[in-house]
């Protein structure tokens, strides 16, 4: 016979009905938070909302203007078809069998990185927040870098639409050399995966060998403490070396910028000398 389920005691349906009470006291000061937050967004006797709605009303009517461009519809005309493309010659590798064991491969690979991606971490973030930093101090550094990267790739543009244009030309030429080579290589491919697979054997032989010895090796260089003193004392000098260069490597930075500085003015006064007439400007290294 089934047994009759015990009833809550007092005390549970006191404590489930304190529970549910507190967090139906969160949720409504939650939703009065959030609606005081929208009202004073969009509070029309204060200067924010009519400013928020004239950001958006601006944003929305240059991303209209920048959108109608012939330009930009041209874009998007070319990003659809290539993703179009894309899809259609990525469709038939999602059921190919070769896509279960990349997917099995990609499984592993993350079940094994992910402990080490956890330990990395830490490291990470203060890379990341390191080159942050950088970034932000050479940031006037940067329209000039954008700008010589855009010179670039317009220069590198016309090499590769010539490029482009030769091998489509060219196209029953590379046809041939590519048959010309499969029918090359064909033979060769057994006897190169005989010699891969004797090259994987011994490779793994010699890594058995050699991994108990350089555990050992470890282990004891580990727990000597004769070589840390030494790499103290290393790390002290190098240090000092530095310091001691450091005098000498700004001294020379000094004298370059003078030189380049003076370098320029000559240069200048070359390049216009109609300028300031009668005006010879020399600067020389101290």
């Amino acid at each position: 016979m089934a047994t009759i389920p015990t009833l809550p005691s007092r005390d549970d349906v006191l404590r489930m009905a304190r529970s549910t009470t507190d967090i139906t006291g969160q949720l409504l000061d939650t939703a009065g938070n959030l609606t005081r937050i929208a009202l004073n967004t969009f509070d029309p006797r204060d200067g924010s909302g009519a400013e928020v709605l004239r950001v958006l009303r601006r944003t929305t009517a240059e991303l209209a203007e920048a959108s109608a461009s012939p330009q930009a519809q041209e874009a998007f005309y070319r990003i659809v078809e290539t993703l179009t493309r894309l899809g259609t010659s990525g469709a038939p590798l999602a059921v190919h069998p070769v896509s279960e064991r990349a997917q099995a491969l990609l499984a592993a690979l993350g079940d094994s990185l992910l402990p080490v991606l956890e330990a990395v971490e830490p490291a990470i973030e203060e890379f990341a927040a390191a080159l942050g930093e950088l970034v932000e101090a050479t940031s006037p550094l940067l329209p000039a870098t954008a700008g010589v990267a855009a010179g670039a790739l317009l220069a590198v543009t016309p090499l590769l639409c010539a490029a482009a244009e030769v091998l489509r030309e060219a196209s029953p030429e590379l046809r041939r050399i590519a048959d010309a080579l499969t029918a090359a290589l064909a033979p060769l491919m057994p006897l190169q995966v005989a010699l891969a697979e004797r090259t994987a054997a011994a490779g793994a032989n010699v890594v058995r060998a050699a991994l108990p010895p350089l555990a050992d090796l470890t282990e004891a260089a580990a727990t000597a403490k004769a070589a840390r003193p030494a790499l103290i004392a290393g790390e002290e000098l190098l240090v000092a070396g530095l310091e001691r260069l450091q005098p000498g490597l700004l001294a020379g930075a000094s004298r370059t910028g003078r030189v380049a500085r003076g370098v320029a003015v000559r240069v200048s006064a070359a390049v216009s000398p109609a300028a300031e007439p009668g005006v010879v400007v020399a600067v020389s290294p101290v």
